[in-house]
């Protein structure tokens, strides 16, 4: 199993908002795509000084679920155009993980 680890941070005002859009149209939305091998997502979600931080983990069963997620470059994040303008900014890049233990 792979996880996705991605992180973006928002200004305090747009936490919520962004919070929203991920729980209520994002992962919603990638789920809809029934992308072979796609396990769910998790937010974690912690404040950052002036900002929110957002980590997003995915899972996958191999990395091509991933890459039918994300494109060819499989480390560059996907990135939502409405979600973009909410984000102060963000990883450059997404991180893979291969899960080892999972209780």
């Amino acid at each position: 199993m792979i996880a996705r680890i991605w992180r973006g941070w928002t200004n305090r005002q747009d936490a919520r908002a962004y919070e929203e859009m991920l729980r209520d149209e994002i992962f919603p939305g990638i789920a809809r795509r029934n992308i072979k091998g796609y396990h769910g997502a998790e937010l974690f979600i912690r404040e950052d000084g002036d900002e929110v931080e957002f980590a997003t983990l995915l899972r996958f069963d191999s990395m091509e679920g991933v890459k039918e997620f994300a494109g060819e470059n499989q480390s560059k994040p996907v990135i939502y155009p409405k979600a973009e303008s909410l984000l102060a900014r963000m990883d450059e890049q997404s991180r893979h993980y291969q899960i080892v233990i999972s209780l």
